[in-house]
């Protein structure tokens, strides 16, 4: 299997490739066994936010890595894409203010990445 950490810079490359804001990473290891980190990011339209999650998902299936499932596309509100180890949360910005997932697991350490913090 391959490096969760070289996913993540995958996907945290995918981001930004694609202009999405306020990427962060939550180190969920400690906290739940859903997954090892949570990547939240968000665009500004639902076309931006169909383009981030498109792009997250193509980088893994590039690169060997699993997607185990992507929901919400259709709406572009909130998309979920599973990786396994990672769980990606691409909002709308509006959804991202009102679910506000940094503040719920407010005890997981961010891990700063990327360059458009």
């Amino acid at each position: 299997m391959k490096d969760k950490e070289e996913l993540l810079k995958l996907i945290v490359s995918a981001c930004e490739e694609r202009k999405a804001e306020n990427c962060i990473v939550l180190n969920m290891e400690n906290l739940t066994p859903i997954a090892s980190y949570f990547l939240i990011c968000h665009g500004n339209s639902e076309r931006q936010v169909q383009a981030i999650a498109r792009a997250i998902k193509e980088a893994a299936l590039e690169n060997g890595f699993d997607v185990a499932s992507m929901e919400g596309y259709e709406q572009a509100r909130w998309i979920l894409i599973d990786l396994n180890e990672i769980v990606c949360h691409v909002f709308h910005r509006d959804e991202r203010l009102y679910y506000n997932l940094e503040r719920l697991w407010g005890d997981a350490e961010q891990i700063q990445v990327g360059e458009n913090n």
